[in-house]
């Protein structure tokens, strides 16, 4: 998780900063001057007893972020000493003392900053300001476009490219592998071109290649490589990791393969303790994947070895094993690599997956996002969504939250009757290692995405932990509908949904005529649809058979949208009122009363709640 430090040197600093001590979260400091404030709220802050300059010294190396409740011009004298390349500085963000702005200052892109700045802004209700060309065009960054994916970015003019981006000039993309889910969700008026087109502003590689690109060339190059290739390896007991490392290297400078784009080691189990091989895995951060004989030797290859399998049980253990890590072909057949003077041998051969390997554990944020409103989405849930890799809901709700949203994220509208695809495709690109925040309007744990996810993740047997799990409530339907006509819930209620798709009708009809006898107030989900509408009228004659006729009814439509529409009525008249799926409907119990436009429900305070069972 990245690291953030809030920095306040004054009260109104320090109140403005408090929703990011939890919601991103980020660790505030505090002068000494401070720190009874700090006491007074009870919060946890770390307190600094030299000079800001010095403090800030240490900070720049240490966080990803760095967010000042300071003047604009104050933090650009702070952080000039300490620049010193936009690949590796820290994302730096100003927030107004009054909390109405958030200024991305620097590190738009690499550093983050325009993405922290947009998640601190839904914190707070705030005003971002961010000023990168590419954000004012809703395009991604092509300096961080593959960051989501954990592409590594290679060699080449970056500063010419993005260059080319922010004029809206053409940019010829020539991508052979890796993932095109940055492609789809381009908007319409986009300057990238994937086909060969004559006098582009700029060219972007993506690729496993590693290309020389020559120095000042007016012409701007860069190049993302994708980690699809596995190196499959096998070696002599006790063969250093130097040699390990040289052979690696050798191969992949005769294919002009980028080192950058290893996804990761493959070789026989044997070898899963060979300390070279974990020692250079280690260093690299490369995955050790270690196959049986048995798994080996049912993979084809082309230099099958009796030798090998004398030794090993298995007529190949590199190119076995980079074919079976990688799920593809072979893109380098087995060689033998010496190094002169040095113990040991390498057997390297390399395998390309059609799926990159993305080197860090997936996300699942389930998400609530109440009745439409932005206003009405929890801070917590805007931040969820501002995070994430991936966006995913049925299109009505994604159409309600793409003001959340930000242009590096893929954002996937469904239809409404695909939720267990909407499901398994969100676990897919988790489990991928991607972070993916699934929408339900509402709460998404009330007739909601949560319980799918949930079970379908369950049902591949999941260990509950990867990918990582997170559920964020909304305000639920029924709680809009009432707060929109008074308090008609203040004493026991049910939420019973008489959408019969899912649930057989004669369950229904028995929940209905339990909580109908047993005076729950109760809100009805799903009451009609176009071709389903005898159940809300099944339901008004099971009412009726247990309620007054003037019962004290509320027909909540659309709550909360532009087309809102409220209806209040008696049970007696409920079938008169307008009805449809995006409805519910409120019924009171027997002590509920209509005083004007409210429904109110006692809770006995007073006395006068009546015995009703």
């Amino acid at each position: 998780m990245p690291s953030f430090a809030a920095i306040a040197v004054t009260p109104a600093g320090l109140k403005s900063l408090l929703p990011l001590v939890t919601g991103l979260p980020a660790d505030l400091w505090l002068p000494h001057s401070l720190a009874t404030e700090a006491e007074t709220l009870a919060i946890q802050a770390q307190v600094y007893e030299g000079s800001l300059p010095e403090t800030l010294a240490q900070l720049w190396s240490t966080h990803d972020g760095l967010i000042f409740a300071l003047a604009t011009g104050a933090v650009v004298r702070l952080i000039a000493p300490l620049l010193a390349d936009k690949a590796i500085d820290p994302a730096v963000v100003v927030v107004a003392e009054t909390g109405s702005q958030v200024i991305s200052l620097c590190g738009g892109h690499q550093g983050g900053a325009d993405a922290l700045t947009h998640q601190i802004a839904l914190l707070l209700g705030a005003e971002p300001v961010i000023t990168g060309s590419a954000s004012t065009h809703g395009l991604p960054g092509v300096d961080v476009l593959g960051v989501p994916f954990s592409w590594s970015k290679g060699s080449g003019d970056w500063t010419g490219v993005s260059a080319a981006l922010a004029h809206s000039k053409p940019i010829e993309v020539l991508q052979d592998c890796g993932t095109t889910l940055w492609q789809d969700h381009l908007p319409p008026a986009h300057p990238f071109v994937f086909e060969s087109v004559r006098n582009p502003a700029a060219r972007l590689w993506i690729s496993p290649i590693q290309r020389q690109f020559a120095p000042n060339n007016d012409f701007p190059k860069a190049q993302w490589h994708p980690r699809v290739l596995w190196v499959g390896i096998g070696c002599e007991r006790g063969t250093p990791q130097a040699v390990i490392e040289a052979a690696i290297a050798r191969i992949c400078q005769a294919g002009h393969f980028a080192e950058g784009a290893i996804a990761g080691i493959a070789s026989l189990d044997l070898k899963s303790d060979e300390v070279g091989l974990v020692a250079l895995c280690q260093e690299r951060q490369w995955p050790l994947r270690c196959f049986t004989a048995e798994e080996l030797k049912t993979i084809p290859v082309p230099n099958p070895s009796t030798v090998v399998e004398q030794a090993v049980q298995t007529p190949s253990v590199a190119e076995a094993a980079a074919m079976l890590a990688a799920g593809g072909d072979l893109r380098v057949t087995k060689q033998v690599v010496r190094v002169e003077g040095q113990l040991g041998a390498v057997t390297v051969a390399i395998a390309q997956s059609e799926r990159e390997y993305i080197p860090k554990s997936g996300h699942l944020a389930l998400v609530g996002t109440g009745p439409g409103d932005l206003n009405q989405i929890t801070p917590a849930a805007k931040g969820a969504i501002a995070r994430a890799d991936v966006v995913i809901g049925y299109g009505l709700y994604i159409d309600q939250i793409r003001p959340l949203c930000h242009p590096s994220q893929i954002v996937e509208p469904w239809p409404i009757t695909q939720e267990r695809q909407r499901a398994d495709r969100a676990i897919d690109l988790a489990r991928w290692g991607l972070s993916v925040a699934v929408v339900s309007s509402g709460d998404c744990g009330i007739y909601g995405m949560a319980g799918l996810v949930l079970e379908q993740l369950q049902g591949t047997g999941w260990d509950g932990e990867t990918p990582s799990v997170e559920v964020f409530p909304g305000i639920s339907a029924l709680q809009s509908a009432a707060a929109r006509v008074g308090a008609p819930l203040m004493h026991d209620f049910c939420a019973i949904s008489l959408s019969d798709l899912l649930t057989p009708w004669p369950v229904i009809v028995k929940r209905l005529e339990a909580a109908a006898q047993a005076d729950f107030v109760v809100a009805l989900y799903n009451p009609k649809s176009k071709t389903r509408t005898e159940q809300i009228a099944a339901a008004h004659r099971i009412f009726m058979a247990y309620r007054s006729p003037d019962t004290p009814v509320a027909v909540v439509k659309s709550v909360y949208r532009p087309d809102e529409m409220i209806h209040r009525t008696t049970l007696a008249d409920l079938l008169e009122a307008p009805i449809d799926m995006l409805t519910v409907v409120l019924i009171g119990n027997q002590s509920t009363q209509r005083h004007g436009s409210w429904l109110i429900t006692p809770r006995g305070y007073n006395g006068n709640l009546e015995q009703t069972i």
